[in-house]
């Protein structure tokens, strides 16, 4: 099976948060992530990062920029995904929308520190019995693949 091409985008407000969601209904349910999805064909990384935050959340982006990538294996669902993380800055000072419930119980912004914190206690754990908030594998890789990666 051929890697898939997924997006995640950091979406800052004007206190310099980003906004993740819990998933659910799908790959990583149960997992808190960022706002994104897949890259159609012919897309542009900031097409496909304004149209998946746009979607999910009804928050306009702009600014957006290519951050880094990750390489994410999950053996359990058999998928491999390379996973494109982009930035943007929302217009305006406006809270994310529960847009497709059918995929995320709901939105809060957090800070780059509190997902690392978040990240470094999952990965300590070795993911036996780990009990606090599990993020979705490729921003988990971030940390993993990229340790001194910073927004």
């Amino acid at each position: 099976m051929d890697p898939k091409v997924g997006l995640g985008v950091f979406v800052f407000n004007d206190a310099g948060k980003f906004v993740i969601g819990k998933r659910k209904g799908s790959l990583g349910a149960g997992t808190w992530g960022l706002p994104g999805g897949h890259l159609e064909f012919g897309e542009s990384f900031e097409t496909c990062a304004a149209r998946e935050t746009l979607e999910e959340t009804g928050l306009k982006i702009q600014d957006l920029r290519f951050l880094t990538a990750t390489n994410s294996i999950m053996k359990v669902e058999n998928k491999h995904y390379i996973t494109i993380f982009m930035s943007g800055v929302c217009e305006g000072n406006v809270d994310p929308q529960i847009l497709e419930p059918e995929k995320c119980e709901g939105w809060e912004w957090i800070s780059w520190d509190e997902l690392r914190a978040y990240g470094e206690e999952q990965m300590k754990a070795d993911d036996v019995g780990f009990e606090g908030r599990r993020l979705f594998l490729p921003l988990l890789e971030l940390f993993r693949q990229r340790p001194d990666f910073r927004v």
